[in-house]
């Protein structure tokens, strides 16, 4: 087994790529819930932004049917790169994007897309290419059904690709709540992981 897979995530090695989160594209996610989903793109985001990772985003043909980014990724990484893909679907085809992703100095990436069968599953095979280390995050990506959602993580999985939901990312960057970002975190987990709100919550009310 290769040495990457036993290497965890920090603050320090790593950069987020948010690919195609359209709000077009978007509707046709068929195997989560759309306000599910739509609560864990923003919780990996929000884990992004507590640790202060390189983030590039990304779109293909905002301007048609796919429909712009989500608004909220705009808003919350302001000064990150925005890669508008005039026609590429991998967005490893368009050097735009391989720059501004050569441009955080990164080797490992973190990484979730729509579809997860396409626009996730195209750019993990390419960056895996290119010597990358890829974190495939299924929950923060989508597809049409759930079967397809299934064999498209199977696949990144034999090429290499780690997949994992977004709290393993979160919890992996935290690594200690002795950490200056736990507050971060926990709100993170209180806001798009419910049950874990409660919890704390309730630990809360055992210390007073």
């Amino acid at each position: 087994m290769s040495s990457r897979y036993h290497e965890t995530l920090t603050a320090e090695n790593c950069a987020f790529l948010l690919i195609d989160h359209q709000t077009g594209t978007m509707l046709g996610v068929q195997d989560i819930r759309l306000d599910q989903f739509r609560s864990n793109v923003l919780a990996l985001a929000k884990t992004a932004k507590v640790h202060d990772v390189p983030v590039v985003l990304t779109a293909s043909h905002a301007t048609g049917p796919n429909g712009p980014l989500m608004p909220e990724l705009l808003t919350m990484f302001p000064d990150s790169p925005v890669v508008y893909r005039p026609g590429p679907i991998n967005a490893f085809d368009d050097p735009a994007f391989v720059q501004a992703v050569e441009q955080t100095g990164r080797k490992k990436l973190v990484m979730a897309g729509v579809t997860t069968d396409v626009c996730l599953y195209f750019p993990v095979i390419s960056a895996l290419a290119r010597n990358y280390d890829v974190w495939a995050v299924y929950d923060a990506s989508g597809c049409w059904d759930a079967m397809s959602e299934l064999t498209s993580c199977m696949r990144m999985t034999q090429a290499g690709a780690i997949v994992c939901n977004w709290a393993v990312v979160t919890a992996m960057l935290q690594s200690d709540w002795r950490r200056p970002s736990a507050a971060g975190t926990m709100d993170v987990f209180a806001n798009h992981l419910p049950f874990y709100g409660m919890l704390a919550n309730n630990l809360a009310r055992a210390r007073d």
